[in-house]
């Protein structure tokens, strides 16, 4: 059985500052959308836009209540993200540790290479 389709995609869900702060909100608990409108310095038109984005992508969902309508995250499709960012985690892990090597003076002979960016020259000092 395949995933269901989304309209968005999470990557493009999420690139927006205000989605990744709606996100944020309602990872906190259930609100309704007169609620989360007033956290922000736009209409509640505009949020609602927003709101339907994050929706399209699957990252929440909605459900009615009387007149109300309710939104919730529905963290499952950062999973997605999460695996992504995992590829490039190792990366990071690399050059943390080249730097945490660098900074702790793990050099053998007590010197450190120098780098001029103007003239991509380099220089020893001890």
């Amino acid at each position: 059985m395949s995933a269901p389709s989304r309209k968005t995609d999470v990557f493009q869900a999420i690139a927006d500052p205000t989605r990744r702060q709606l996100l944020s909100m309602l990872g906190e608990r259930e609100m309704p959308v007169t609620v989360i409108s007033g956290h922000f310095p736009m209409s509640r038109t505009a949020v609602s836009k927003h709101l339907r984005i994050l929706a399209d992508a699957g990252l929440v969902k909605e459900r009615k209540i009387g007149r109300e309508t309710r939104y919730r995250l529905e963290p499952e499709p950062l999973l997605e993200l999460k695996r992504w960012l995992a590829y490039y985690e190792r990366y990071w892990d690399n050059k943390l540790l080249a730097l945490q090597r660098f900074v702790e003076g793990d050099e053998t002979d007590g010197t450190i290479t120098l780098v001029a960016p103007e003239e991509n020259s380099t220089r020893t000092t001890e």
